[in-house]
């Protein structure tokens, strides 16, 4: 037991969660990529789940190794990962390969990833970091609010243009951040009030150009268009016609409605053969329809115990590089984790945000397992560190 515990050290409600939801994920992943077996790998629904597994494997491992290191040397690697991911982004702007219709892939030394998983780790990290060092004049503006901004508005300028989502979910996260940071409520406003007429305006600007010029505008148009009006009712107020492009959204609610409260049991979907991305974006809407409302209900309470388990680590390590870390990372899974959920059951427009831990995918399954690892490295450190030691040892680790 002792040997277990020095191997597995920091929270054991995490690692629970972990270990439930990379089980959900076998599961699911398994069930829906049925289609998508047939279509790559004649059938072979096994090989595709093995392919998974390995890059779960992976993303585990990363978290292992992370958890390991004392949470305080992150300090520096999350400063250099930062200024690293700014020439990652601009690369990606211009040369990054296809994916989903937009340019959001690099290729280095062989290895494929999205650099917006790798910069929102960082810019967290950073914001961590930053908010600990300025923290006895957090309220000035010159000395800490702009200092904390342009980060903000770097990473999240440089993500926007081609993957939406993201840079919105990582925009409100960092303001989340900088509010319990105890940043002045009033720059923040004022600073999120800009952020909407810089999008207004860059939106107008993009509409006004020829068709093909207009980038990923129109998609992010016709999202949102196709989700407010995705139900129409004909005159006689009786049957609901569906345009051709609400599909996606239809079929999900129609995979919820008939897994009903308990689901039609694993393996059992319809709609998985009909969803475009069963198995990444639109996988929620297969673990209800298979595993009913209590299964979507019990995969939904996992994140939300994550997020409350890194709330009690900020709350016991208050205005420490520790704390701030271990809330962003987490408040980060989560917030990815109810966009996904969101889409499913249609209260939100369709994203292609990938569901934390769960979703077939490379980069955000290991940059996933890399922040549960941090957030486990800080976790064990919770009762022996207070702020004071924190800062110490913040200021050992860049030096």
């Amino acid at each position: 037991m002792k040997t277990f515990n020095k191997m597995f050290q920091g929270d054991r409600v995490i690692w629970v969660i972990v270990m439930l939801l990379s089980i959900s994920s076998l599961l699911a992943v398994y069930s829906a990529t049925g289609t998508y077996a047939n279509a790559r790998y004649g059938g072979n629904n096994t090989y595709v789940l093995m392919r998974h597994a390995g890059t779960l494997a992976i993303g585990l491992v990363c978290m292992y190794f992370a958890h390991l290191m004392k949470y305080s040397y992150y300090s520096r690697i999350f400063q250099l990962a930062f200024f690293a991911s700014i020439p990652l982004l601009i690369y990606t702007l211009f040369f990054g390969a296809d994916l989903n219709d937009a340019q959001r892939v690099v290729h280095i030394f062989g290895v494929s990833f999205q650099s917006s998983d790798f910069a929102k780790v960082a810019l967290i990290g950073y914001i961590a970091r930053e908010l600990t060092l300025r923290k006895n004049n957090i309220k000035d503006f010159k000395n800490a609010f702009i200092p904390l901004m342009i980060p903000v508005l770097i990473i999240v300028g440089l993500i926007f243009p081609e993957n939406f989502s993201t840079a919105a979910i990582l925009f409100a996260c960092c303001m989340i951040i900088l509010f319990v940071g105890r940043i002045n409520m009033k720059h923040i406003l004022i600073f999120i009030g800009i952020g909407i007429v810089a999008i207004i305006i860059y939106m107008s600007i993009m509409l006004s150009r020829p068709e093909e010029e207009r980038g990923r505008t129109n998609t992010w148009v016709n999202r949102v268009e196709n989700f407010v009006e995705s139900f129409k009712k004909v005159d006689d107020g009786t049957t609901i016609n569906y345009d051709e492009e609400d599909y996606q959204l239809v079929h999900s609610k129609i995979a919820i409605a008939g897994g009903g409260f308990f689901g039609k049991t694993p393996g059992k979907s319809t709609q998985r053969n009909i969803l475009p991305h069963p198995y990444s974006d639109f996988i929620y809407a297969i673990i209800l329809e298979e595993y009913g409302l209590a299964g979507g209900i019990f995969v939904m309470l996992l994140y939300l115990i994550l997020l409350y388990r890194v709330i009690a680590i900020l709350v016991k390590m208050p205005q420490s590089f520790g704390g701030y870390l271990a809330f962003g990372l987490g408040l980060l899974i989560v917030m990815q984790a109810m966009t996904n959920m969101g889409v499913a059951v249609g209260v939100l427009p369709v994203t292609g945000q990938p569901l934390p831990m769960i979703s077939m995918g490379g980069t955000s399954l290991m940059f996933t397992g890399f922040a549960l690892g941090v957030i486990l490295s800080v976790s064990k450190e919770v009762n022996k560190t207070d702020i004071k030691t924190d800062e110490i040892e913040l200021s050992q680790s860049d030096n």
